[in-house]
């Protein structure tokens, strides 16, 4: 197809559009001509007449629609062959009345209305380019007008009416000229209009391009960063958690513990990073439950309250009836969590408060501080990864930035109604609005203890990093286990052969080409209920989806003890006894 980039080449595009239009209604106004001339005329002159007539029409129709194909010719060159034929057709169709004698003056006054009528078809079909129109109105009224002046001579009884309709043809002249420029200018600014906004709408789209190419570029490196940062980490958190199974002195045991608490707050911000890839890529699952917003609130208010308490300040309660909604728990309570650890951080006085109120089958949580609230232009940055206000120290006891940025994308994924109003030295209020659930919440389910007899235990360690090694090493000889040690799927497959793993831990990445999903099929091959668990610091989105595909567990570096006695004890089935889920 031609390109429409010009005025011309539209213009083009359009006649192509519109060739159909005109053909029925012009060629059932030629068989009226016809069937007037075929009193006076032998048959054979208004039949070659009437068959030219359509000839040239069906023609003119036909080449309109292949121009805009036609490339290797110019624009102009193209329109010039419409207007030689649209002045061809206006000829042909005047043609009659040059047989004075021919009609009648009511037969010719019907003729000429019909070409008044083709007239402006052909201002309509053309978007009144000049040029085109009057290349078959000039023939065809002038035609018509010049015949009844004519007829004025010729017949002076009728000589009024006759100078009276070549006048008003005369006069239509101007009148079709500015009809056809006021149309032909409204498609042309039309046209630039159209042009403006392609290529505002191009640069949008190469500007969107770049900010997505720029967002997976920062999802990459925040990936790689994170997974070059997690591996230490994991050996840290694998080292500290063995030694604290050791019998140390007093001063030792606090010094171990001073090291937990700050691996832990380490491990906790890396997670959020972890938690902005997995709602990024996509598989956080939605688990569907109803229950009592107030227990919620109530046990929030209960661990938050030391945290307020250190800095001077209370958290109240304000709801005293059962609500029960019905969304996912645990990414609502993650919701509530960062919204009150929020309050807590930008809050220097006064209180924060948890307010419920159930209206109608709406339900309205509010987290609400006399903190230093936030002005308004920043309202919508504070949403933003890494954003954080009045913290150029960047204090990592604020965070990283990411609280609201992961509270924003669970609100899109449970569907909440979001509302934030804040005014600066006098506080925030946010609140999140969700249905009232009709249905009996759900019981309390039962969850397994981790074991705690690993001395039947031989576990397999897959990880190419050594220190990763030794750490598991530690901590699981610690709980009573034999472990084995390998750095690839070669090695784990020959130790697996020689003594047979009761569970195996595979890092994902490994060296070269090597990964632990292949680890886990390799030896599933061999024992094929073998027991696995996949361990990765990697949190790029697309690894996220495939080990979620894979269907294995993943367990993100740092791994704790207990959660890696858990995880174990799961994948093992080796569950002692169940106690109540709190």
């Amino acid at each position: 197809m031609a390109t429409r980039n010009t005025l011309d080449g539209e213009l083009l595009q359009l006649l192509a559009n519109q060739s159909g239009i005109s053909i029925y209604p012009m060629s059932l106004a030629l068989g009226a001509v016809a069937y007037f001339a075929s009193d006076n005329l032998p048959t054979w002159v208004w039949i070659s007449w009437l068959l030219v007539s359509l000839g040239a029409l069906q023609f003119r129709s036909y080449l309109v629609r292949i121009l805009p194909d036609l490339v290797r010719y110019s624009e102009r060159r193209r329109l010039q062959w419409v207007m030689a034929c649209t002045c061809i057709n206006g000829i042909v169709h005047a043609l009659p009345l040059v047989l004075i004698d021919t009609f009648s003056s009511l037969e010719r006054a019907i003729v000429t209305m019909l070409l008044i009528g083709a007239s402006a078809i052909s201002v309509t079909t053309t978007a009144g380019y000049r040029p085109i129109a009057l290349s078959y109105s000039v023939p065809a009224l002038g035609t018509a007008a010049m015949t009844w002046l004519v007829c004025a001579w010729i017949h002076p009884d009728s000589r009024a009416p006759a100078i009276t309709i070549a006048g008003m043809l005369m006069l239509y002249f101007p009148m079709l000229l500015y009809v056809s420029g006021n149309s032909f200018r409204v498609f042309a600014r039309s046209f630039r209009e159209r042009v403006a906004q392609t290529a505002v709408n191009t640069q949008l789209q190469l500007i969107l391009e770049q900010a997505e190419t720029a967002s997976s570029a920062k999802t990459r490196f925040l990936a790689s960063a994170s997974h070059d940062l997690r591996q230490p980490i994991h050996a840290l958190t694998l080292f500290c958690a063995a030694l604290a199974r050791k019998k140390l002195d007093s001063d030792a045991a606090e010094i171990v513990q001073h090291m937990d608490a700050a691996l832990s707050g380490l491990a906790s911000q890396l997670d959020s990073l972890l938690d902005i890839s997995k709602l990024d890529a996509g598989v956080v699952d939605i688990n569907r439950q109803t229950f009592n917003l107030l227990d919620m609130a109530e046990r929030l208010q209960v661990e938050f309250s030391p945290a307020a308490e250190q800095k001077g300040l209370s958290i109240w309660l304000d709801c005293y009836l059962d609500v029960y909604v019905d969304t996912d728990p645990g990414l609502f309570e993650r919701i509530l969590r960062n919204l009150l650890s929020n309050a807590i951080k930008y809050t220097e006085q006064g209180r924060i408060l948890i307010s419920i109120n159930a209206e109608d089958d709406q339900a309205t949580v509010s987290i609400v501080d006399t903190g230093r609230g936030i002005p308004r232009n920043e309202q919508r940055r504070v949403f933003e990864e890494f954003y954080q206000l009045e913290n150029p120290e960047r204090d990592r006891r604020k965070g990283l930035g990411l609280g609201l940025a992961i509270v924003k994308r669970l609100v899109k994924l449970l569907d909440l109604r979001f509302s934030l109003y804040s005014v600066p030295d006098d506080g925030t209020r946010i609140s999140l609005c969700l249905p009232i659930s009709q249905n009996a919440p759900s019981q309390h389910v039962s969850r397994a203890r981790p074991i705690t007899d690993w001395s039947d235990m031989r576990i397999l360690v897959v990880d190419d990093e050594m220190e990763v090694r030794l750490g598991m090493q530690a901590l699981l000889q610690t709980l009573g286990a034999t472990v084995d040690l390998a750095d690839s799927t070669q090695e784990a497959l020959t130790l697996a052969l020689a003594n047979k793993p009761s569970v195996l831990l595979a890092d994902w990445r490994l060296r070269s080409d090597d990964n632990g999903i292949d680890t886990i099929r390799t030896l599933r091959g061999i024992y094929p209920t073998l027991p696995a668990l996949l361990i990765s610091g990697d949190t790029a989105p697309d690894r996220l989806r495939e080990a979620n595909a894979a269907g294995i567990t993943l367990l993100h570096k740092p791994v704790a003890a207990n959660q890696l006695e858990e995880a174990v004890a799961a994948a093992c089935n080796l569950q002692k006894q169940l106690i109540p889920a709190e």
